[in-house]
């Protein structure tokens, strides 16, 4: 970890090869905590505001403290300042914001920021797209209004599932996973938010539905609108992903990756892909 940076809530910098956390940390023993992952470009964290916004929301549904968001700020401007220093603004970076319950047997909260190079399968992505398989997630589009202790629209910690499904999608040759309700309704990646284009209309699936709300389809939202662009939230299915101009995985680091391939069906290559990614790359750099 030496291109690592690790800053606490205080606004220390520690040694990011040295112990941390106790070993009895809710985060490492039971995933109780919820967390932010941020993209670091031409040395500025993007979208700090939707995403400090997202860890209050996170943070009341797992009954946490609330965060002092001056506090969380002042965080990320130390690390990101830490980075540049180290790396300069030329490479980008993956900001992670942690906050846990704290020890088992009674502590205030655990709270820092990591910084880290973005990983190699992000250039790939970007550039060439991802082969993707839907997966059952094992639940109805409802369970998110009648379960609120499911925590659907958090998130949290508790990745453990996320990963296993990007694992047995590797398995099967595929480099990513839309997640499918117990209905056949399209829900979200492990890691992204689904946006399929038809036309100049972007429709992403509703929050409503059991999933998290994307800070950067929101962003890519609220710009596509002021630019013309219809854009709609509804329930999709896979058949309409392939009807779709094109589908795109959105999150915060990776911005847009296309859908190349469903279910081993090769989409078509879109006209307008360098439209929506360029679109992408001014939305996140609206809001700071």
């Amino acid at each position: 970890m030496a291109d690592s940076i690790l800053v606490s809530l205080d606004g220390t910098q520690h040694d990011a090869d040295a112990p941390f956390l106790h070993a009895d940390d809710l985060a490492a023993v039971r995933g109780d905590g919820v967390f932010e992952t941020l993209l670091v470009r031409s040395g500025r964290a993007r979208c700090v505001r939707l995403h400090l916004e997202r860890l209050v929301r996170s943070a009341s549904a797992m009954e946490l403290p609330a965060p002092d968001l001056d506090e969380w700020r002042a965080m990320v401007d130390t690390a990101v300042k830490a980075w540049t220093e180290a790396h300069g603004t030329t490479r980008e970076a993956l900001l992670r914001l942690v906050y846990t319950r704290g020890r088992e047997h009674g502590s205030a909260p655990t709270a820092y920021a990591t910084v880290d190079a973005v990983p190699d399968r992000v250039a790939s992505a970007r550039a060439d797209g991802v082969r993707v398989v839907t997966l059952e997630r094992g639940f109805s589009i409802d369970l998110a209004a009648t379960a609120p202790w499911q925590l659907l629209g958090a998130k949290t910690l508790s990745y453990a599932t996320n990963m296993a499904a990007l694992r047995h999608a590797a398995s099967e040759g595929y480099d990513d996973v839309i997640f499918v309700s117990s209905e056949g309704a399209v829900l979200e990646g492990p890691r992204s938010t689904v946006v399929a284009i038809f036309g100049d209309t972007l429709v992403t699936p509703p929050v409503e539905i059991g999933i998290l709300e994307s800070t950067t389809a929101r962003a890519v939202f609220d710009l596509a609108t002021q630019e013309g662009h219809k854009t709609e939230t509804g329930v999709l299915r896979p058949e309409d992903l392939v009807a779709a101009d094109s589908v795109w995985l959105l999150s915060s680091v990776t911005l847009a990756a296309r859908v190349t391939h469903l279910n081993r069906y090769a989409m078509p290559v879109p006209a307008d892909a360098g439209a929506f990614t360029a679109l992408v790359d001014r939305a996140i750099a609206v809001d700071d």
